[in-house]
């Protein structure tokens, strides 16, 4: 992830009306985790980002693939 962190993770967030404590329940980590997710400090796992990506009805391309 870029300096600017993931943008789009935080804007299909706030699409699906959750804040990020609502995300870390659905997806089972803390709040903590999805703010380092969403500021580009943390790198999710496969599977941390297949839960987020469904829960958030999105592609993992579409949140976590970076343009060039």
């Amino acid at each position: 992830m870029d300096k600017q962190g993931n943008m789009k993770l935080r804007l299909a967030r706030i699409e699906k009306n959750l804040n990020q404590q609502e995300l870390a329940d659905l997806v089972e980590v803390t709040r903590q985790t999805i703010g380092l997710i969403e500021k580009g400090s943390y790198n999710p796992t496969l599977n941390l980002c297949i839960k987020i990506a469904k829960a958030l009805d999105r592609t993992l391309d579409e949140l976590f693939w970076e343009e060039d």
